[in-house]
């Protein structure tokens, strides 16, 4: 009976440590959790270079980018992110403090990734997070400008395409602004638009000339989503304007 009493100190003992350490690997997956989590928002088949996809990943709540190796989603093996995230677990038997670890994942970005793939351990390169620049702003779109010089044709009138034409090149529009025009049932339609990300609205402008009625708007945000065609020069011929005047 004293043997037993004996032990039952060092039995107890064992068990905690028993435990400590399953929380501490709890903490270690709930960490890994973060950083699969990464890796499901990063996952994409649309290309993007190193930068691109680091400064993704820093956006990431509970996300700290340590390291980026490649160049672009679409070459070789595509793109490594070193991430550091931090993990939590507590357990209210033996546990006097919650758990807290702080772990390092290389998570893979590329075209041929698995969707929840699980990120690699990996051991914590030196040196602080990497700081990446914001994505430069796209240019404005002339909606004022637009307005003011497309050419107004009477009621009975005749819509001249080379004016159009002519009234856009005067604008002098920035080079990352796509312009497209086309001409259908005496009306001439108008596409101004910047390159969109494939996730969020689009930046486009829309405009009609036909006799009697010149027009300027920016379709819905819900038309300019990606996939719903709303930033098309086909869009400016068939759809009534929005009533909403330019966001810009």
């Amino acid at each position: 009976m004293r043997r037993l009493l004996l032990l039952a100190p060092l039995l107890l003992f064992a068990a905690g440590c028993g435990v400590v350490q399953s929380s501490a690997g709890e903490a270690t997956d709930a960490a890994r959790g973060v950083a699969r989590h990464a890796g499901e928002r990063l996952h994409s088949q649309r290309p993007r270079t190193a930068e691109e996809v680091g400064r993704s990943a820093s956006g990431l709540d509970g996300v700290e980018v340590l390291r980026v190796t490649g160049t672009s989603t679409h070459d070789g093996d595509g793109i490594d992110v070193v991430v550091r995230t931090s993990g939590s677990a507590y357990n209210g038997w033996f546990d006097v403090e919650e758990v807290t670890v702080r772990r390092c994942f290389s998570v893979r970005v590329s075209p041929k990734s698995k969707w929840r793939e699980d990120p690699r351990d990996v051991e914590c390169p030196d040196g602080p997070a990497l700081i990446f620049s914001p994505p430069p702003e796209p240019p404005r779109l002339p909606y004022e400008e637009l307005r003011a010089r497309l050419p107004r044709v009477p009621e009975g009138g005749r819509v001249d395409e080379a004016e159009v034409r002519r009234t856009l090149a005067a604008l002098d529009l920035d080079p990352a602004i796509r312009t497209e025009m086309k001409a259908d049932g005496g009306r001439v339609g108008v596409l101004l638009s910047v390159k969109g990300n494939h996730f969020d609205p689009q930046d486009c402008l829309l405009a009609r000339v036909g006799p009697g009625a010149t027009e300027v708007w920016v379709p819905s945000r819900i038309q300019r989503m990606p996939g719903e065609g709303g930033c098309t020069v086909e869009n400016a011929l068939i759809r009534a304007p929005a009533p909403a005047p330019a966001p810009h």
